[in-house]
């Protein structure tokens, strides 16, 4: 099944090992994007999928469109125009002191996209899945209103549309809220991929805590049902659950809801994270997998929590995983043993 991902590829900047930025004179360059990490990943699990964006006309996008069709993920319906890619610098956390991201791009050549250089009909022409997220209505009113046309174009022609909701607090910035945008691209999605801040922050649903760290599965359950009622377009919720005890050890588990049923996924200790940056893409790909594979709701989601939980492992935003070893894990090999 083919899939459509829509959204910004960034540079992405990152100090090295865990050193403040510019401690040492030096950046880890690699490309990434919430949207072009899903396809990445999807990729590598061997399904066809495409990635819309605007590029510019330059060494530094010609190099991100090596790097992505590299990893076979269909360029052909990317835009370049004159102008700058956006960054993304990152600073890698440890023990108590939290990674930090400082985001670089206002005025990219993606903020400033032009509607009518893309034409959906050939985009979507032969696709089933389009995949978006919050963070492309976030950079600019541009973006938003192609993020919101583009979705009705995809419902038009009969495609499931995931979104993953990625609220991204430094990011609105325009004067609009992320609820009036966001409530309006939800009404477009089947399947709503978040975290719990995700939900209250985009939709304006929950509570904000969580009690003495627990997960309370009733009021996840209680929070899924009164989002359907809202959006009764919506077919599924998947909800990722990050317990933190520190920058390097999180427990890592999700849940979801199809309207009838709540389940819970496996729950990994992760002790060591080396990068936790794009966990939550690979987690919304391993979603798609699941359903365009026809995996029921509960394989759907382990096979989500384990694919996220390894690429906790692996630096830079793309997850870099086979299918196979997902399913190890899933089937519950999980000692690190070195395999000969």
């Amino acid at each position: 099944m083919s899939v459509v991902c829509f959204g910004e590829l960034l540079l992405r900047l990152k100090a090295p090992a865990f050193e403040r930025i510019l401690q040492s004179p030096s950046f880890e360059a690699t490309f990434c994007g919430s949207e072009a990490n899903v396809a990445v990943d999807l990729a590598c699990w061997n399904e066809q999928v495409s990635f819309i964006s605007a590029l510019p006309k330059n060494e530094i996008g010609n190099a991100a469109i090596k790097e992505l069709a590299g990893w076979g993920v269909d360029i052909s319906q990317v835009v370049r125009e004159e102008g700058r890619l956006g960054i993304f610098y990152l600073e890698a956390g440890a023990n108590q002191r939290p990674s930090r991201v400082i985001y670089d791009r206002e005025n990219s050549v993606f903020t400033k996209i032009n509607a009518e250089k893309i034409c959906w009909d050939q985009v979507f022409s032969g696709k089933k899945w389009f995949h978006i997220s919050g963070i492309t209505p976030a950079v600019s009113k541009e973006a938003a209103l192609m993020t919101i046309h583009a979705a009705e174009e995809a419902e038009k022609r009969g495609l499931t549309i995931s979104c993953d909701l990625n609220y991204r607090n430094t990011l609105w910035k325009y004067g609009v809220s992320p609820e009036t945008v966001m409530k309006q691209l939800v009404t477009h999605t089947h399947v709503l991929i978040a975290n719990e801040e995700d939900i209250q922050c985009c939709l304006g649903f929950g509570e904000k805590k969580n009690i003495a760290g627990r997960l309370d599965d009733e009021r996840y359950c209680n929070l899924c049902k009164a989002v359907m009622i809202q959006f009764p377009n919506i077919q599924a919720i998947a909800i990722t659950l990050r317990e933190s005890y520190g920058a390097n050890h999180n427990d890592w588990s999700a849940c979801a809801y199809s309207g009838n049923t709540f389940i819970r996924s496996s729950k990994y200790s992760i002790n060591d994270i080396v990068d936790r940056v794009g966990a939550g893409d690979c987690f919304a790909a391993g979603i798609i997998y699941g359903y365009i594979n026809r995996m029921t709701l509960s394989q759907s989601l382990e096979f989500a929590t384990a694919a996220s939980c390894l690429k906790h492992s692996i630096p830079g935003d793309f997850a870099r995983i086979s299918v196979n070893e997902i399913n190890c894990l899933v089937q519950g090999n999980a000692s690190g043993r070195v395999e000969r």
